[in-house]
């Protein structure tokens, strides 16, 4: 029995398409290798003559390090607190100003193309701008304390916060939207009543996720001033204390897991 040419052009045709997909799948994943190795290259990761001569000294400073010195924990409770006040405070700035731009940087709630892209330019520069940066220039422009690290981790969460939830609200199902107007409703009242009940998980989930994220940044925002924990890391390095260092690192690893469990007690009990 011969097969017949017109019934095998389809799958000739399906297994060319096959056979070109995987090829392009193959070129991209070669250039992004090539990519991942060329940067080896350039980080000197691949170096392995200086890896291996940094060997001795991690392990000599590993070893003056040991043991770690709590003798001054009295005095880090309150620049424990501090850096926590300040994730909090921080996270709370970036809700409060990504709420109104996330709306005007959803295309499907902007009143118009001008906020739209206005607002998504605002968004793209706070994200754009680290907070060890907004920390440096804060610290210059009101002083150093802990008032500048909060400013510093509000204003960078605005942009990555407003994207999540300027994401969701255009995932948002449609369906109750469109029912809300058909009655009448008005833009306000739609936000309120259809877009928002469906979209508060998520906002929630990155609202506990980026404060999570926040306490660990503002333990790097005190190597410019910010205050907090990250103050008292830099000075015992900078007079070399190590031992003092590692039982501050010990602190900091029991309040990071502290704040990840106290936030996925809050995702679970407040969050339906």
């Amino acid at each position: 029995m011969t097969s017949n040419p017109t019934e095998d052009a389809p799958f000739e045709g399906i297994l060319r398409q096959y056979r070109r997909g995987w090829v392009h799948q193959t070129v991209r994943s070669l250039w992004l290798l090539g990519l991942i190795l060329i940067s080896f290259i350039v980080v000197e990761l691949l170096n392995i003559e200086r890896m291996v001569d940094g060997v001795p000294a991690m392990v000599n400073l590993l070893g003056e390090m040991l043991p770690p010195d709590f003798s001054r924990f009295p005095q880090w409770i309150e620049p424990i607190l501090d850096t926590l006040a300040m994730s909090i405070a921080g996270t709370a700035i970036a809700i409060v100003l990504s709420l109104p731009l996330c709306l005007l940087a959803a295309r499907n709630t902007t009143p118009n193309l001008v906020a739209f892209h206005g607002s998504r330019t605002v968004l793209n520069l706070t994200r754009a701008i680290p907070e060890l940066i907004l920390g440096m220039i804060l610290v210059a422009a009101v002083g150093f304390g802990k008032l500048p690290g909060t400013l510093a981790l509000g204003l960078h969460s605005v942009g990555m916060v407003g994207k999540f939830f300027a994401e969701a609200i255009e995932l948002s199902n449609q369906a109750p939207v469109e029912a809300a107007r058909s009655v009448g409703a008005t833009g306000p009242q739609v936000i309120v009543h259809s877009i928002f009940p469906q979209v508060f998980p998520q906002m929630a989930d990155v609202t506990f996720y980026r404060w999570e994220y926040n306490f660990r940044a503002s333990m790097v925002l005190g190597a410019v001033g910010a205050g907090g924990i990250g103050l008292e890391i830099i000075s015992a390095l900078r007079i070399l204390q190590y031992q003092q260092v590692s039982a501050l690192l010990i602190v900091v690893l029991i309040m990071v897991t502290l704040v990840d469990g106290l936030s996925s007690y809050l995702r679970k009990n407040f969050v339906t």
